[in-house]
């Protein structure tokens, strides 16, 4: 994927169309994971920024700024362990640009 793409996945598209990532936490006192780096392929991003987080009833969501200034949007399925990037954004182009960001 190229700095200049941002890809977005809804809930309920098929696993496939879903990056999986390998993602370094950090547990707190209270057991909440939060990630610190993960890994595309065998590119590492180290988190600077937790944006924003949230919940569902099966999932936590982060919202993160990386080293390389993406935005990443990682879930992580409390059920499966499991990590995914479903959305990325560079940021280098205003109209796409995330409004929180």
């Amino acid at each position: 994927m190229s700095n200049d793409q941002e890809q977005f996945f809804e809930p309920g598209q098929d696993k496939e169309e879903v990056t999986a990532v390998k993602v370094g936490c950090y547990s707190g006192y209270r057991a909440e994971e939060s990630p610190q780096h993960f890994f595309i392929g065998k590119r590492e991003v180290k988190v600077v920024e937790i944006v924003d987080r949230w919940l569902d009833p099966a999932c936590s969501y982060f919202k993160v700024r990386g080293d390389d200034d993406g935005i990443y949007i990682l879930r992580h399925s409390q059920d499966s362990d499991a990590w995914d990037m479903l959305l990325f954004n560079s940021g280098t182009h205003d109209e796409t640009r995330l409004s929180s960001t």
